[in-house]
This record gives structure tokens, C-alpha cells and sequence, in this order.
């Protein structure tokens, strides 16, 4: 495992700011501290990466080429550092709240961050924002009780009874560990084999899980998965199982891209087995129609996701 200690975000947003601003005066100028301050953060991140990210003289300072390509992945981190707090935000205010939503997990993890920050950023009158993650059938359940004003969804049974429009689709791919026979296999397996083999998989009610019942379902003949190898709470308890285990799982492509392009898990291909799967938003039937704050979320979600 790395010793390397990451840099904090202090000195990452010091570093892009002296990459959009041009100059240390400048970047102590748009953040309101001081040029030291400045000068002593580049050091401490010119100490941490081991590089030096600023040439200083007479006429000025500026980036080298490494600080330059340090600054833009600094600003990546300070992107997802922004997405992590106002999704964290929307989680404990529920008593000022202007706007209750409802998100699967697959959606609540890799969407609604960036759907919160265009929401909270993209109007001169920011709302109060309730989130609430449960599976699809609970967000449902919430959402058809009145607790939530619209809810974000991954499973392909939408009820009849609310309003619903697709805003997006994903896909389920199956996972094993690298040292899993599948991963050796140059062929794909077929939906027999996958439906043979004792998966690990969510609760009842998860959108993933009854996807793949229904994928599955729809064969001819029908096949019905095998008793789960183990059923847990989360994606990335899953994750952590499958990499270490025995036991494949089926999974959202965007839960997984970062394991297979780091190596921990093999994306395995079967055929004749289509896992395609709509992301749909659902609220509650209303002559009025949506909530602004609901609309506009709505609106969010929908440029973004596709």
C-alpha cells in the first residue's frame, strides 16, 4: 500500500486557483487570504507530490507543466469534493426542507450529487433539499404515502398508480474476482450458467436484483436465479464480497467502472441475455402537476442522465 499522504483540499483549491487566476497575487486575492498563505500551501503540495508546480522570479510566478497537470486534477477532486458535500447537506436537512426526495441506491451514489450541486447552483433562490435513500420499492412506497415529492428509480416495475417518466438507462453487467474461473474464459457464459450459479445479490425490492429476475424471466424457457450465495445491503459491500470471493455478482456499470479499470473485478459477457434497465423518476398524481422545486429537479435529472 502507498505511503503517500493526499493533499488537502486546501491546498488542491489554492493550486487551481492559481492555475485560473495566473498569478499567486491573484489566487490570494479571489480566495481572501494572503499571499503567504498562498506561497506556503504550493509548498506543502510542491513537498507532498515531490514536483515543483510553481517557477517563481522576477517578472512573477507560474504554473510549470506539472502543476498545470496537477492543477487539472486537483480540480477534479474539488469537483467531486463539491457533489459529496451537498449531497451530504441534503441528507440532514429534512426540517428545513423545500424539496423531499426519494433515490435508489445505484442512483442515489453516481447521480444525485451532480444532479444537487446543478440544482443548488442553477437558481438564484436555492431550496432546502431532504434526500432519502432506500431500494426502489421503498422509495415507491415513500413516494406514494406523500413523504417524498418525487423519487428516482432503477427497477423496471414502475406502478401504474403514480406519474412516471424515464429519464435514463443503465446497465447491469455481471462481475467476478480476477482470479475467478469465468475470468480466464475468452467466451461469454450463457443466461443458463449465470442463473445456475449462486450469485451475491441485494435485498428484495432492489431495482438491480429484480431486473435480473425479470432479464431472466423473459427467456424461452424461463429461467429462475439460483438461491443467493449471500444478500447484502449495499453496492459496494457487494463490491468488497466479489473481489474477494468466490461468488460473481450482477451489478450497475457505473458501480463498477472503477474496479475493472483498476483491475479488482472482470466484466463478464453473456449471451443472449439483455440487462439494459430505464432509470425513471415517479411522483405522486396531482392536478397541479410537479412542485417547482420538483419540476426543476426533474429538468436536472433529465439533461444529466442520458
Amino acid at each position: 500500500m502507498s505511503n503517500f499522504e493526499p493533499p488537502d483540499l486546501k491546498s488542491l483549491q489554492t493550486l487551481a486557483a492559481v492555475a485560473e487566476f495566473g498569478s499567486l497575487t491573484s489566487a490570494s486575492a479571489a480566495l481572501g487570504v494572503t499571499q503567504q498563505a498562498v506561497s506556503s500551501r504550493i509548498r506543502t503540495l510542491e513537498i507532498r507530490t515531490g514536483s515543483a508546480l510553481v517557477t517563481r522570479s522576477a517578472r512573477g510566478s507560474q504554473l510549470t507543466a506539472t502543476g498545470l497537470l496537477v492543477a487539472g486534477w486537483a480540480k477534479d477532486v474539488l469537483d467531486v469534493a463539491d457533489r459529496f458535500e451537498v449531497a451530504v447537506s441534503a441528507l440532514r436537512d429534512e426540517s428545513h426542507a423545500q424539496l423531499r426526495v426519494g433515490a435508489s441506491l445505484t442512483v442515489a451514489e453516481h447521480l444525485m450529487p451532480q444532479w444537487l450541486v446543478a440544482f443548488q447552483t442553477g437558481s438564484g433562490h436555492p431550496a432546502a433539499v431532504d434526500l432519502a435513500v432506500a431500494n426502489s420499492r421503498a422509495v415507491i412506497e415513500q413516494v406514494r404515502a406523500g413523504a417524498r415529492d418525487i423519487g428516482f428509480v432503477e427497477t423496471p416495475d414502475v406502478p401504474s398508480d403514480l406519474e412516471s417518466r424515464v429519464i435514463g438507462f443503465d446497465e447491469l453487467v455481471i462481475v467476478v474476482a480476477v482470479n475467478h474461473p469465468w475470468a480466464r474464459r475468452r467466451r461469454a457464459i450463457s443466461a443458463a450458467e449465470l442463473a445456475s450459479t449462486a450469485l451475491v445479490v441485494r435485498e428484495e425490492g432492489s431495482g438491480t436484483r429484480r431486473t435480473l429476475e425479470l432479464a431472466l424471466g423473459a427467456l424461452e424457457p424461463p429461467l429462475v436465479p439460483d438461491a443467493p450465495a449471500s444478500v447484502l445491503p449495499t453496492t459496494t459491500a457487494i463490491r468488497s464480497t466479489v473481489a474477494s470471493g468466490p461468488a460473481p455478482a450482477v451489478l450497475s456499470s457505473l458501480a463498477i467502472r472503477d474496479d475493472v479499470t483498476l483491475g479488482r473485478l472482470v466484466r463478464i459477457r453473456v449471451a443472449g441475455l439483455s440487462l439494459k434497465r430505464p432509470l425513471t423518476a415517479v411522483w405522486a398524481r396531482n392536478p397541479a402537476g410537479l412542485p417547482e422545486n420538483a419540476e426543476r429537479l426533474l429538468s436536472i435529472a433529465l439533461t444529466h442522465a442520458r
